[in-house]
């Protein structure tokens, strides 16, 4: 039997999904769920977790690293 994963749905557009996005920190070790971002392109609502504080809200922009 196959599991089904559900997202939560994002209260700001309510069109799009909260996606979990996955980070490695700077001594190579796994960070689970590290932000969640809409699924909505338009939207662009986003939530992160840096360095123990919570932010939401920022521009969402490509990495250069």
């Amino acid at each position: 039997m196959e599991s089904e994963q559900q997202f939560t749905r994002c209260l700001k557009c309510d069109a799009g999904v909260l996606l979990p996005l996955s980070d490695y920190g700077r001594d190579g070790a796994p960070i689970r769920f590290k932000a969640w971002v809409c699924s909505n392109p338009a939207c662009g609502f986003n939530i992160r977790i840096d360095n123990g504080e919570i932010s939401f809200g920022k521009e969402i922009a490509q990495s250069f690293k």
